[in-house]
């Protein structure tokens, strides 16, 4: 057992928590990772791989039991995201986005709301979290789409863009602004926008360098009426929401960023081993034994941050902004240096499809950009320094 296997099998997980992961890595290993490379080379949307998922009742593990879920840890979670995008880095996404988009709701929706629509997730429903707009990405108090009461009605006019699961999803958490507050960061508010609303549309999704399987979807709210018991808080209150929901969504990035990251470095290894260079095997090469240190132990040291940070949440902590940015934006820079040099170890292979570490190294760029750019994130981290 390597250091890294070590690691995983001392995870603070329960027998329940322990079974169930073991279940979603034999899904992994015998559905979701074959089907991987098809998937990219299609972008068709991975709905075995959902059905799958759902078969296993993934989405209830964070769903409160009493609205129909079996809720377990948060590091549970994060080890199941690691698995899933370790096998298909679009599937990853696509599950994970369930988790983002529905935290928010069960952290601060009303009871009705929650009884509501929790079960429609607990059951294998998609979620979207629609927050980036074309004129607003990592300062999301730049959006302009609009929320206008109407009676027992909200009226959206505006659109998101990059929105994953956008195409697909059955709720949507939508931020926008309220239209009688004028000041721009005060205005922010959220609500539940339910699939088949009329004025929703759906402009077209991305073709991207990575995640090709994971739909990124722009839309368009033609003056869509939501009900107002759709309104999660208060007019005014989504800044609040927001940076609530980033702080435990950016942990979900970073397992996300490491699952790549494993599978790349996995690949790497077992290549190495085999592969011979002047009668030797490459890992024989020291300079190539230096090469495989280092990212052994950037790997290992950021899945203990990952941890670490996952033992906050559960122990309920509520102060881990700046430790979730160190996370997310390490373990996403992380993970495209590990993948880039998994391609460097492979050498000419390593550039084809033959082999998924090309497939990796294109889907670990996202990571670094988006739930903040790590430019953003190193911003947050060093201005969290500045003396009062």
């Amino acid at each position: 057992m390597n250091m890294l296997d070590r690691m995983d099998a001392r995870l603070p997980l329960s027998s329940e928590e322990r079974m169930l992961l073991d279940s979603v890595k034999e899904l992994c290993n015998t559905q979701i990772a074959p089907r991987a490379a098809e998937y990219d080379r299609s972008g068709a949307f991975p709905w075995e791989n959902v059905k799958a998922i759902n078969e296993l009742g993934l989405n209830a593990m964070f769903i409160p039991d009493i609205y129909g879920g079996a809720q377990l840890s948060f590091i549970s979670y994060l080890a199941c995201v690691r698995e899933i995008s370790k096998a298909c880095a679009s599937t990853g996404i696509v599950w994970a986005t369930n988790f983002h988009a529905i935290k928010p709701l069960i952290e601060y929706g009303s009871e009705e709301q929650k009884s509501r629509l929790l079960p429609r997730i607990a059951d294998g429903g998609l979620a979207s979290l629609a927050i980036t707009e074309p004129s607003a990405g990592s300062d999301a108090t730049g959006m302009r789409t609009s929320f206008t009461p109407d009676g027992d009605d909200i009226v959206i006019n505006g659109g998101k863009t990059f929105i994953t699961n956008g195409d697909v999803a059955d709720l949507y958490l939508v931020f926008g602004k309220w239209s009688e507050i004028s000041d721009p960061k005060a205005a922010i508010s959220v609500l539940i926008l339910e699939k088949g609303t009329e004025g929703l549309r759906v402009l077209g999704t991305e073709h991207k360098m990575g995640t090709r399987a994971s739909s990124t979807a722009s839309l368009a709210f033609d003056g869509c009426r939501v009900p107002r018991a759709n309104l999660i808080g208060a007019p005014g209150e989504g800044l609040k929401i927001l940076f609530g929901s980033l702080n435990r969504s950016r942990p979900s990035v970073a397992a996300h960023a490491l699952g790549i990251a494993r599978a790349a470095f996995e690949d790497a290894v077992d290549y190495i081993n085999e592969r011979r260079q002047s009668g030797k095997r490459i890992l024989e090469f020291q300079g190539i034994q230096f090469m495989l240190a280092d990212l052994a132990t950037e790997l290992a040291l950021c899945e203990s941050w990952l941890w670490r940070v996952g033992e906050m949440v559960d122990n309920g902590d509520q102060d881990f902004g700046i430790e979730a940015s160190m996370l997310k934006q390490r373990a996403t820079d992380a993970a495209m240096r590990i993948t880039t040099d998994a391609v460097q170890l492979f050498g000419g292979y390593g550039y084809c499809n033959d082999y998924r570490v090309e497939r990796l190294m294109r889907d670990a760029k996202i990571t670094q950009i988006w739930e903040g750019t790590n430019q953003v994130h190193r911003q947050l981290i060093g201005r969290s320094f500045l003396k009062k």
